[in-house]
């Protein structure tokens, strides 16, 4: 098994950039003007942060090429599942290599 990014995705630059305007770029419709609403309301420092980081995962999961196939997939039942000391020892190997 191959710890290789499917996409050819690199790690030093995200799909989307942890910025509004990379955001709100990513996010579509009523997701973005609901983004802009909790972003408005945010005040500096933490809560800002966690609008952020919170909009900034859906953005990256709505840019996902594999997302509609990942999407069947899970309501099919059919998605491959393993369990966290996997997901460690492979991120261990990454890294290691």
């Amino acid at each position: 098994m191959s710890a290789q990014p499917v996409h050819g995705h690199r790690y030093d630059r995200p799909r989307v950039p942890r910025t509004i305007g990379g955001i709100s770029g990513a996010l579509r419709g009523a997701r973005r003007a609901q983004f802009f609403a909790e972003l408005l309301e945010a005040e500096q420092g933490p809560e800002l942060n966690n609008v952020l980081t919170t909009w900034w995962g859906r953005a990256m999961l709505d840019t996902d090429p594999d997302r509609d196939r990942v999407h069947e997939a899970a309501e099919a039942g059919t998605l491959p599942v393993t369990t966290m000391d996997e997901v460690i020892r492979r991120r261990q190997r990454l890294i290691a290599s």
